[in-house]
């Protein structure tokens, strides 16, 4: 088949880049926002306890997506190389085989996962008060495992098929689907944080079989096929897709010490807070992941047929996307503090609100720096450096993030943890430029 079909060459770069940009910010968009849907339907239904509970779970659910994205990112790349070289045959034996090797993986880490369901509550930092409602969210969410890695992946490649329209609509699907149910579980039939489990779950399912039906279709350019396995390619895919899946593990391992440090150095409230900036902060990471992921395809797909000139511009039109994000985000955050946390917090509880408004405001800044590390990043991922990728992804996701935490926290005590992504992406710019500007020195 014809790679004109998947990347449309017919348009001019900037359309199909905002071809595939819009829909891929859209998707994340919409999962950000269901999932902060989730987390008001949590507050209001089950209580702010129930909201820090599974701010506390999200450390695995982060893990569960970092094991999707190990293989989404790296199989997707090297699809679209395949393609731009027209090889449809190693393109559709690398989507069989990825879509394969993570179904069988998901299902050894559910087993893994319930025979330590104490262990792991306990790990990422359950109390006494929230131990509970740890243990019903997570075992829950660890039945609907293999759901989340499956769709993940099939709404990643899909795009690089050249149907990003298509991704929207599945991330669509599983939204409504989570908010109606969302409201039935949680707030009508009162199931709390389990309530929330379910509907998360079974909204994964369906957009699992949405996608599903699309490479089941004559319109897909990539199919199921026979392969053989070639350790050869999942060690490609894992070496492509390491840097992306460091930066989601990551997120959940600072997340995790960030409530244990917020429980030693301020108190369990602080707990609650940080809830509010975790969804919001997820919201403009996947902002600026949805930006990176609408020119990763092209970028790969260009790189495949070594036109450097056009990979080039892409890069300039990602960064010029960034910074009107950046700012336009970090506005909003500024502007619109009081009606932001007033959906999770009620504006009643004023000590715990007025706080949460403060700290919200502080973190907020950092904002303004996130999307340049995560853009250039996935540039060099793009293009087959997984070792720039990576480093620049292990510094701002989990090195340099941990440092800044204890060295804050050294210098104002437990106010420095809200200043301490602040300095972390900051630090970590200086990095991602220096070398973006080795590689084009």
């Amino acid at each position: 088949m014809d790679t004109k079909i998947c990347i449309n060459e017919d348009l001019s770069l900037s359309k199909r880049f905002l071809k595939y940009l819009v829909p891929s910010v859209i998707a994340m968009w919409v999962f950000s926002l269901y999932t902060m849907i989730d987390g008001i339907f949590v507050s209001r239904g089950a209580g702010e306890l129930a909201l820090a509970s599974v701010n506390i779970s999200m450390p695995f659910i982060n893990f569960i997506f970092a094991i999707s994205i190990l293989f989404s990112t790296g199989a997707s790349t090297i699809i679209a190389i395949y393609l731009g070289k027209n090889d449809l045959k190693n393109a559709n034996e690398t989507f069989s085989l990825n879509i394969v090797t993570i179904a069988i993986l998901s299902i050894f880490i559910s087993i893994i996962s319930f025979l330590n369901l104490d262990k792991i509550a306990m790990f990422l930092g359950a109390t006494d008060s929230t131990i509970s409602m740890v243990k019903d969210y997570l075992s829950i969410i660890i039945l609907f495992n293999g759901f989340f890695t499956v769709s993940y992946s099939f709404e990643v490649i899909i795009k690089t098929d050249g149907f990003p329209f298509l991704a929207t609509i599945g991330v669509v699907i599983s939204a409504i689907s989570n908010i109606v149910l969302d409201y039935l579980f949680v707030i009508k039939w009162g199931y709390g944080v389990k309530g929330a489990a379910i509907a998360t779950g079974l909204s994964q399912i369906f957009s699992t079989l949405f996608f599903l039906t699309h490479f089941l279709r004559k319109n897909s350019t990539l199919k199921f096929t026979k392969f053989k396995w070639n350790f050869n390619t999942i060690k490609r895919i894992l070496s492509i897709g390491f840097p992306d899946c460091t930066t989601e593990l990551s997120g959940g391992i600072v997340i995790m010490l960030f409530n244990q440090s917020l429980l030693k150095f301020i108190g369990e409230n602080a707990l609650v807070s940080y809830s509010v900036i975790c969804y919001v902060n997820t919201l403009v990471l996947m902002t600026m992941v949805g930006i990176t992921q609408g020119m990763q395809p092209l970028s790969s797909f260009y790189y495949g047929k070594e036109d450097s000139d056009t990979v080039k511009k892409l890069l300039k039109m990602s960064l010029k996307a960034i910074s009107i994000a950046s700012i336009v985000t970090f506005s909003v955050c500024m502007i619109f503090t009081k009606p932001i946390v007033s959906l999770f917090i009620s504006p009643k509880e004023i000590a715990l609100f007025n706080t949460s408004m403060t700290v919200f405001r502080i973190f907020s800044i950092s904002f303004l720096f996130v999307g340049y590390n995560v853009v250039i990043s996935g540039f060099f991922a793009s293009i087959e450096n997984p070792f720039v990728s990576t480093l620049i992804s292990l510094s701002r996701g989990l090195i340099i993030i941990i440092l800044s935490l204890f060295i804050m926290i050294l210098i104002f005590d437990g106010q420095g943890i809200w200043m301490s992504t602040i300095l972390s992406e900051i630090l970590c710019l200086f990095i991602s430029l220096f070398m973006l500007k080795k590689k084009f020195t």
